[in-house]
């Protein structure tokens, strides 16, 4: 088991930086146990979930470490209160420079854990685009979320015909074998701070 890498602690907060290809949160069984916040919770005397970023996602993460900071938090992730920045590399040039998403999604319950878009039952999702630089066939690209569904910017992208590169998932052959980790990472979170109320933003470099 690796450490945790810690970008900001106080008595109220820690935020970290989630690699890839771990659990933001323990899954069911023995052997899921491994996540970010049972790491934490073997550091520090109390920890609670606030959010959480896919398994193979990586990037920004903030944990509370009272009640009080948790209920702060949480209720500005559900009153849409924080702001929240993803860059992600996808397949083929993607155009118009900048735009919106807006396609409802649900469970796809059959085949779990992947999400599919519904008209019918699917709940409101919204993910806003920049197009930072095109590489090669691929485009780099700005993601963020209005709203925080599951796989929510991995079924837009693949929605637009531009999946993410390493989804392995959702996607074509091609962008699926294209890298050996999902090129999505959560690169900014703003919120105010649970007891100074300040607004606080905290980064983490891209690692592709």
């Amino acid at each position: 088991m690796t450490s945790v890498s810690i970008i900001f602690q106080d008595d109220d907060i820690i935020v970290v930086n989630k690699q890839a290809d771990i659990l933001s949160v323990p899954g069911r069984g023995p052997e899921k146990l491994d996540s970010i916040s049972h790491r934490l919770s073997l550091m520090f005397d109390e920890i609670h979930i606030v959010h959480r970023l896919d398994m193979a996602t990586s990037g920004v993460m903030v944990f509370a470490r009272n009640k009080d900071s948790l209920r702060s938090l949480q209720q500005q992730f559900q009153h849409r209160q924080t702001k929240k920045s993803y860059q992600a590399i996808v397949h083929g040039h993607l155009h118009p420079s900048t735009g919106a998403i807006n396609l409802p999604m649900r469970c796809d319950w059959p085949n779990r854990p992947r999400q599919m878009v519904c008209y019918e039952h699917g709940k409101k999702s919204l993910t806003r685009w920049r197009v930072i630089e095109y590489i090669g066939c691929n485009t780099r690209i700005e993601l963020i979320p209005t709203t925080g569904r599951s796989h929510q910017l991995r079924i837009h992208c693949n929605a637009m015909k531009h999946p993410i590169l390493g989804d392995h998932l959702y996607g074509t052959t091609d962008s699926q074998t294209a890298t050996k980790h999902l090129c999505l990472h959560a690169q900014s979170l703003t919120f105010k701070h649970p007891s100074t109320q300040l607004e606080t933003r905290f980064t983490s470099p891209v690692p592709f």
